[in-house]
């Protein structure tokens, strides 16, 4: 991993090897040494250029995660951001922790090394749609299946940016780009139907200029216990301009956002005028809460086990062309990868010791081949 940049925090200096106290997978990580508090966005924020387009919604997003990093209580040093190959790939040179930038999807796999080996540190994960769910696929679903203790962030422009604007696998059917002129075939992937299904503990999405919303949202996945995997739509303003407008843009984000909110009904609108109801065939369905009254509305549960609701809203929208779900889809306990086997390490340490590996291996029964 890399070092942090200016490494300007006292503590134990950003030593990767250092004794910062073991803690449990899952677990909230906490400083040891002296810690120069209160922590602002500036202790987060690298002296590296940023080298985005102008205009894109990366932007954005860092400086909503490096302003809201220092509520974490974590210093800089206790923390690893790992990307893949991408856009978003150049996020881990901006935060001034530790890091690691990996080959084409494969950041959950590395992440989860880290992640289950120091338990001690928090582990976040940047990655793109094209990254996350086309080579780094099997990667991505594994980590959520195992509910290793991780933070996902998938940056979703629906394109690959970062090549120069061919089709990725969550762009449309019919999407015309340098890799598919006569249009794309595929069927496009939803990220939160993915995640869902893969049976992730903590599944949520917001949209990348929505400071307060994702503020919210990463508050929620921070203090999650396991994996938690945050969609976010982002706009590629070169080659994929306008794709979120009916959920991002000013005048259509009013009309379009479906907030969910755990143990409320389901509304929306500029005065909350529509919601979400079942209709006579059982399916969710966009009402006039007029026309259907309140009480008909689906109040919104993230923390159901059974994941059907989640799933649901997920497909509320076939695109974020129309109003479209975006908050907290589900939030639920489950165990941590990892724990129990730190556990019983730690029984084992405790009953055995910990020896010198020399008079280990030289232990019971020897022998010397000549």
């Amino acid at each position: 991993m890399s070092e942090r940049t200016n490494g300007h925090h006292g503590g134990n200096g950003g030593a990767p090897d250092a004794d910062l106290g073991f803690g449990q997978p899952g677990e909230q990580a906490i400083s040891d040494g002296p810690v120069e508090l209160p922590l602002s966005k500036a202790d987060f924020s690298s002296d590296q250029e940023t080298r985005w387009c102008p205009g894109c919604g990366d932007y954005a997003i860092l400086a909503s995660v490096q302003g809201f990093m220092p509520e974490l209580g974590i210093p800089p040093e206790q923390i690893v951001f790992v990307t893949g190959i991408g856009c978003a790939g150049r996020f881990v040179y901006y935060m001034d922790t530790y890091g690691m930038h990996g080959i084409h999807g494969r950041a959950p796999a590395l992440a989860t090394g880290v992640a289950t080996s120091r338990p001690d540190l928090s582990v976040w994960v940047v990655s793109g749609d094209g990254d996350a769910l086309s080579i780094g696929g099997n990667h991505l679903i594994h980590a959520l299946r195992r509910n290793v203790p991780l933070k996902i962030l998938l940056f979703n422009n629906q394109i690959y940016g970062l090549t120069k604007g061919q089709y990725s696998p969550t762009s449309e059917e019919g999407k015309v780009t340098k890799s598919t002129p006569f249009g794309s075939q595929d069927h496009p992937f939803n990220p939160v139907s993915l995640a869902l299904g893969a049976e992730a503990s903590f599944v949520a999405r917001t949209v990348d200029t929505d400071k307060k919303h994702v503020a919210e949202t990463l508050r929620a996945a921070a203090a999650h216990q396991g994996t938690a995997f945050v969609e976010i739509y982002q706009n590629c303003n070169v080659f994929n301009d306008g794709a979120f407008d009916a959920v991002r843009a000013k005048g259509e984000k009013e009309r379009n956002q479906i907030r969910l909110e755990h143990g409320k009904p389901v509304r929306f609108g500029a005065e909350d005028e529509r919601g979400v109801a079942r209709g006579p065939d059982g399916r969710l369905e966009l009402v006039d809460v007029a026309t259907v009254g309140a009480d008909a509305l689906v109040v919104h549960d993230a923390e159901r086990r059974e994941p059907s609701l989640a799933f649901e809203l997920a497909h509320l929208a076939a695109r974020p062309t129309a109003p479209t779900p975006i908050g907290i889809f589900r939030a639920v306990d489950r165990p941590v990868y990892g724990a129990e086997l730190s556990a019983s390490l730690d029984e084992a340490r405790a009953e055995v010791g910990t020896p010198e590996l020399e008079a280990l291996l030289h232990s019971g029964e020897t022998w010397t081949v000549s």
